[in-house]
Parts: structure tokens; C-alpha cells; sequence
């Protein structure tokens, strides 16, 4: 049977020196699922604009469906400014209000969700009082949340995560964002362990995955900790590349697979992604695999009871 998965939230146009480029966590990660064929479905909204049409053009390129993105007559499809400055350091400003703050809830997306196998969220979709209502009434619904922190200044506070963090399933987030996540709770935690203990106690989340970038990745349970290195690869750019490994991650767990095999899967499809260029080539699952073979790790993966 196929699995299915819903992704709630962003989609927008980066505005880079060279050009507008698609974006937005939720339509990576829906791109990255169908290319792993698992059938993924995007709740957004779009403005009744060019830049809207265009996203809608190419999401049906790359052959997911547009059924659920709904048109705003009244704000503009959402756009980030990105600026390269001294020494190469890069800012967004991510304008607003846009047309994704206004997400709106219907009975269909109530059964979609409800029917679903995941719903894969942020917190940036909750930065304005309609989208975050229209989010927080689909957890209701949803019988597998998955929650891919994403935190993006200055568009999050405390009181909204605290809120998400409470309907939450699985956890996903980098060691900067638990860093942040925990010191909101506690001032006395120093190891990663105490952090996600504490997250996982003040909220009741079952399952946490630590994103580490060239260090690999850690997956927690309330009893144990598995940790998988990161594939060694000559990196070309890191747009995407965990939204592509929180896909590949999902694509194996809704399959069953052991957590080892899970990450291992994730792991190289984040590596896969930073390889290439942008946050969505184009691939196959065939290709995915064939990169695996030719990378197999020397170094295994870290089992720890808690």
C-alpha cells in the first residue's frame, strides 16, 4: 500500500542576485517524498499573481499536485530577499504579509489530513494568527505529527513553540534549534542527552532527530540514542539538504524499516542533495540507491541505551 503524507506550510520565490529560485521546507520536502515514491499532498497558498502562477507551473513539473494550493485575491505570493554580503554572509528578509499566512481549513483538508499516514509541519507557517489557527485545528486531526522546527528570525517565539511542541510526534530540528529549544526550558543542561531528555519530558515527544550537518545525525527514543555519521561527499551547496534527509527519513519509517537502515537512507539522500545544486534536482530513487552503493560507510552506527 502506499503511504501518504501531507506537508503543511511555505512555498515561496527566493530572490538571489542570479535569479528567483522555488522554495519554501514543506514543498522540498514534499519534492524529495514523491521522487521517493511516497505519495505527498502540500496545503499552501499562493497570491493571484505571476510569481504564483509560476510556483503552481512548477510544482507540476515536478509532479506534484496543486489541488491544495489555494489562490489569494488579496496578498501576494510569498517572495525572500536574499542578500550576499561582506565576506559572503547571506540575510533573508522574508516579506510579509503573504499569501501562506492565510491558509484557510475546509472539511476536505480536515479528511485529508485525518487519512493521512503523516503531517509534516514548521514553525514559520505559524508566524500570523490565520495560518497558525488553521494549522493548530489539522494536529487535531493528524495521527502522525511531524514537526520540522525550522526556526527563521524574528518569525517564532516561545509561547508558539511551546504550543507545537505539545502536538508533537516527531521532532526534527538541528543542534542549534535544540540548543535554543532547551535553554527556554532549563539553563542547567550542558550534554545533548540532558537536552533531549528535557524536550522530551516537558513535551511528551516520543522521537527526536538531531541534524548535524558533516557530523551525522542522532535519532532518540524515550530508551535509546542512535547516532549515524554523515557520508563523506565534495559538497556543492546545503540548500535542502535536511528537508531532503527529514523525506528519506520518513519514505523508510513509514515502511517499517530499522532505525539504522532509516537514517542511513536519510543520511545519504542529505548528502545526495549537497552535492548538487539547489534544494530540489532532479532525480530518481535509482539514483539515490546507486549513490549509496558506491558510498557504503566504513564507520557504523552508534546504539546507546538510555
Amino acid at each position: 500500500m502506499k503511504r501518504k503524507v501531507v506537508c503543511f506550510g511555505e512555498i515561496l520565490w527566493d530572490n538571489l542576485p542570479t535569479g528567483k529560485k522555488p522554495g519554501g521546507a514543506p514543498m522540498n520536502v514534499a519534492y524529495h517524498l514523491n521522487q521517493l515514491g511516497v505519495e505527498s499532498t502540500l496545503i499552501s497558498r499562493v497570491g493571484d499573481d505571476a510569481n504564483g502562477r509560476d510556483i503552481l507551473d512548477f510544482l507540476r513539473s515536478k509532479g506534484l499536485s496543486t489541488n491544495h494550493c489555494q489562490i489569494d485575491a488579496s496578498y501576494p505570493t510569498s517572495t525572500v530577499e536574499v542578500v550576499i554580503g561582506a565576506d559572503n554572509e547571506v540575510s533573508y528578509d522574508i516579506v510579509e504579509p503573504v499569501a501562506w499566512d492565510f491558509i484557510e481549513v475546509s472539511d476536505e483538508l480536515d479528511s485529508l489530513v485525518a487519512e493521512a499516514d503523516a503531517f509534516v509541519f514548521g514553525s514559520l507557517a505559524a508566524r500570523r494568527t490565520v495560518s497558525f489557527k488553521s494549522l493548530n485545528s489539522l494536529l487535531e486531526k493528524a495521527k502522525y505529527r511531524v514537526f520540522d522546527v525550522n526556526l527563521r528570525e524574528p518569525y517564532y517565539s516561545p509561547d508558539i513553540l511551546t504550543l507545537l511542541l505539545r502536538k508533537t510526534d516527531v521532532l526534527k530540528l538541528n543542534v542549534h534549534e535544540l540548543n535554543l529549544l532547551s535553554s527556554w526550558f532549563s539553563s542547567s543542561c550542558s550534554k545533548e542527552w540532558d537536552k533531549i531528555n528535557l524536550l522530551q519530558e516537558e513535551f511528551g515527544i516520543e522521537e527526536i532527530v538531531v541534524t548535524k550537518g558533516s557530523s551525522g545525525a542522532s535519532y532518540y527514543t524515550r530508551h535509546a540514542q542512535c547516532n549515524y555519521p554523515a557520508y563523506k561527499v565534495k559538497v556543492n551547496d546545503t540548500v535542502g539538504s535536511g528537508d531532503s534527509f527529514l523525506a528519506a527519513f520518513l519514505s523508510q519509517k513509514l515502511k517499517g524499516e530499522s532505525i539504522e537502515g532509516i537514517l542511513s537512507y536519510a543520511s545519504a539522500l542529505g548528502a545526495y542533495v549537497t552535492m548538487q545544486s539547489g534544494a530540489c534536482p532532479d532525480y530518481k530513487k535509482y539514483d539515490l540507491e546507486q549513490f549509496i552503493w558506491r558510498n557504503e560507510l566504513s564507520v557504523t552506527s552508534q546504539f546507546l541505551s538510555k
